[in-house]
């Protein structure tokens, strides 16, 4: 048999399902203990499964038949669950995903880690588990992703103009999303109304390999508090006499046709990068949106940061001040600032509160916000923590009883670490949505710290993603 027959067969294995992977993929193993990750599976099921990809210690596969289901299984809201790659466990139920949330984040402590730990609590369950997104950003593409099911029906689909959500991976390929289930309810009014009116003036979409095309981003920001809605619709510079049309009914319709959409703008971009972002050429309505939390006010504007789960926001915040234990004497630095989310509730207890971050914009909506919010024992400081020098910058500002700091998914820079190890601040608060890296800069700061305390806390339901609270004490 030659290598091309042998590339072409299928292998079917029938597999009972025994865990979650830290990457939301389920695991199983055969009968010579091999491991198998499949995806979209849930622990219990036995399934037959399609080998897709078969190494010397494990194996890839997807499902093509569930002969027994498995009890946690649920049926799924969203008909794109399992394709589009956003909502990887929507079919598990939720109490069951926040038990492998925890598991997870005990595995990774465990195994990367390698360090002591006093308590892992129960994952902190987030209050809305639907339509809880403040922001969503849906693609156009000139390249639309069939289905399976699409393919296999026979029918004759317009391939050239997608408008919905990468596929996992490719960079090229948009799968067309009718309705998403994550973001605000007016969100899918706003989905079929611009895709309806693009298809029917034959709008043309981005395409990223050549760079034509004129639709190019739909970015979605909303408010719990205020019931805010900003949509902006990011193009390249309109040439023709359809697209200049298409935006006059844009800025002129839109907002009447869905009266939720509070603020309506045009942004143009026409560079490389894929960044939903760009030059504000039309804005209807107030530039920015408001979010309270825990009474302090929030300005977001368009492009910049802020946690993505508004309702889950709260007892996040009030899980690391909780966890912070901090007093009206205390002096806490906070590092990774961004725009002051967690800065400002942490003011209202503490004696000072320094606050540092790389971004000049971030730092910009922190000082608009500290105005806002009239909060005046908070200093803002754009700085680059990365660098060497930045120890003798930390040197010079009041030495912190506590540090609460909230890197990126990578962790902790290794030269802050080095920074941290030589301030010997009694407490430090370590927030992560990356547990791996989390476990791994710990076991760094295990030289001088102890880990008393971890909460996970969900903010992405129906994802295999977890935040994760650490507190650390110096050693006696």
């Amino acid at each position: 048999m030659s290598r091309k027959q042998k590339r072409q067969e299928i292998i079917i294995e029938q597999l009972t399902i025994e865990s979650l992977g830290n990457e939301g993929v389920a695991i199983a193993r055969n009968e010579e203990g091999i491991v198998h990750f499949i995806k979209h599976a849930a622990p219990g099921d036995i399934i037959k499964a399609e080998i897709r990809h078969k190494k010397k210690r494990y194996a890839e596969g997807i499902i093509r038949e569930i002969i027994v289901p498995s009890s946690i299984r649920i049926k799924p809201v969203c008909s794109h669950a399992g394709t589009c790659g956003g909502c990887s466990w929507q079919h598990i139920g939720y109490e069951h995903q926040l038990y492998w949330k925890k598991q997870h984040t005990i595995d990774v402590f465990d195994r990367i880690g390698k360090i002591p730990y006093n308590h892992i609590a129960d994952t902190l369950p987030s209050p809305q588990q639907l339509y809880y997104r403040n922001k969503m950003e849906f693609s156009f593409g000139s390249s639309k992703w069939l289905t399976e099911d699409q393919i296999a029906s026979g029918e004759d689909f317009k391939k050239d103009f997608a408008f919905g959500l990468h596929i996992p991976g490719r960079f090229d390929r948009i799968l067309d999303i009718e309705a998403c289930y994550i973001q605000p309810k007016a969100g899918n009014a706003i989905l079929k109304l611009i895709r309806d009116t693009a298809l029917e003036c034959s709008i043309s979409a981005y395409n990223p390999r050549t760079h034509g095309g004129f639709l190019r981003t739909l970015l979605i920001r909303s408010t719990v508090a205020n019931n805010e809605l900003m949509c902006l619709l990011i193009t390249q510079t309109p040439k023709e006499e359809s697209e200049f049309l298409f935006l006059d009914w844009w800025q002129k319709e839109a907002k009447l046709l869905i009266p939720e959409i509070t603020s309506l703008a045009t942004v143009e971009n026409n560079s490389l990068s894929p960044i939903a972002q760009g030059e504000i050429t039309f804005m209807d309505g107030s530039p920015y949106i408001t979010e309270q939390v825990l009474g302090i006010n929030y300005q977001i504007s368009p492009f910049s940061f802020f946690q993505t789960n508004s309702y889950q926001l709260p007892y996040l915040l009030e899980s690391i001040i909780n966890q912070a234990d901090i007093t009206h004497d205390d002096i806490v630095w906070d590092l990774y600032c961004g725009a002051g989310t967690i800065s400002f509730p942490i003011a209202k207890k503490a004696k000072h509160c320094i606050a540092i971050e790389l971004s000049q914009s971030s730092i910009n909506d922190a000082k608009n916000n500290q105005t806002i919010n009239e909060v005046e024992n908070i200093e803002f400081y754009c700085f680059d923590l990365h660098k060497k020098q930045a120890i003798d910058f930390l040197q010079t500002l009041s030495k912190p009883d506590i540090i609460i700091i909230d890197p990126p998914r990578a962790g902790i820079n290794q030269i802050l670490l080095d920074h941290l190890l030589e301030i010997e601040s009694p407490k430090l608060i370590y927030v992560s949505c990356n547990p791996a890296t989390q476990a791994r800069d710990c076991a760094i700061l295990s030289e001088k710290y102890i880990i008393i305390h971890i909460q996970p806390v969900d903010m992405f339901p129906h994802t295999a993603h977890i935040e994760s609270i650490a507190t650390l004490i110096l050693k006696q």
